[in-house]
């Protein structure tokens, strides 16, 4: 896989280089991130890891049909929802290093936030069956993902990197990019994607073949910035790189 993916290249440059002329041409507009989260799957049970990748419906006003990892912004329920075990403590520290108001709930909220989204845009349970039903689950998503009977877990979860997206755009997220091996889905639900949802197409591609999908700029990055860890070891003591915005285009700096 190194032979296909040159893994030195300094990703923040690239990102330079590919769309900050476009950037720069838009007008502030005023807009503040929002907190998110987004889960990358990944399977290493073949020769080569396969990740999970969503194709968005081509209705939507962010990212109309690209290829994505599930996830969204995190919610106030995402607090309440019981867990199984713990975040490993160097993903809990690195996750808190980045929030405004560091705490130990708040990295415990991203990584619920990815499970959750996971769940409700694909139909996979991050999680464990063995301790029955999930006790006094908030209405709504978790409710439904409490009922199949999975209570999540987060021992499996790793921080990959976050990015904050440029502040001339219209939407702007402030998204942590979290991963788990597919070993960890504890189950699955059918009836998440058809034409009509979120997602419209779900597809399992080797880091090479996600590369060739309909990506934008950061996903690719992110895509690049896994493989990295993958050949790492998956060392969660590895540099978790954070992607901004300065006055003369995209600077990495990690936690």
């Amino acid at each position: 896989m190194s032979e296909t993916i040159p893994y030195d290249i300094d990703f923040a440059a690239e990102l330079t280089r590919d769309i900050w002329d476009r950037i720069r041409a838009g007008a502030p507009t005023g807009a503040r991130p929002r907190v998110a989260a987004t889960l990358i799957l990944f399977d290493r049970s073949g020769p080569e890891p396969r990740v999970l990748m969503g194709k968005r419906h081509a209705g939507h006003k962010f990212m109309p049909g690209r290829f994505v990892f599930p996830g969204g912004r995190v919610e106030p329920a995402d607090r309440m929802m019981n867990a199984a075990g713990m975040l490993d403590p160097v993903t809990e520290a690195k996750l808190m290093a980045c929030l405004r108001r560091p705490s130990a709930s708040g990295a415990r909220a991203l990584a619920m936030a990815a499970i959750r989204e996971t769940f409700e845009e694909t139909g996979l349970l991050i999680g464990s069956a063995e301790f029955g039903e999930p006790e006094s689950p908030p209405p709504g998503a978790w409710s439904e993902y409490a009922a199949v009977g999975v209570y999540p877990t987060l021992e499996d979860i790793h921080f990959i990197g976050r990015a904050i997206t440029p502040p001339r755009n219209k939407l702007r997220f402030d998204t942590f990019f979290l991963a788990a091996d597919a070993t960890a889905i504890g189950a699955s639900v059918e009836g998440k994607i058809s034409p009509d949802s979120e997602l419209v197409e779900l597809v399992w591609a080797t880091i090479p073949e996600a590369l060739e999908l309909g990506l934008v700029a950061i996903t690719r990055v992110m895509l690049r910035e896994l493989a990295n860890r993958l050949a790492l070891g998956l060392d969660r003591r590895a540099p978790a790189p954070i992607y901004t915005t300065g006055r003369k285009g995209w600077e990495r700096r990690a936690v």
